[in-house]
């Protein structure tokens, strides 16, 4: 596997919330840099016995109502 995508979602209280596609690996974060930082250990201690993915990649999923 050469990517590995994880949707992200912002909460109401501002932080983020990672869940990687086609994977059982959830992280958060308070920041964005947080959240980067967690994925990137989250992914090395899920792959920690076999080949890790070379790119990671956040996609930011973005939900607004308009009134």
């Amino acid at each position: 596997m050469s990517e590995l995508v994880f949707e992200v979602t912002q909460e109401i209280d501002g932080g983020y919330v990672a869940e990687a596609l086609g994977e059982s690996i959830f992280t958060e974060g308070d920041t964005w840099d947080d959240l980067c930082t967690n994925v990137r250990e989250a992914v090395k201690a899920y792959y920690f016995d076999r080949p890790a993915p070379d790119r990671l990649r956040l996609h930011l999923v973005r939900d607004e109502v308009l009134a």
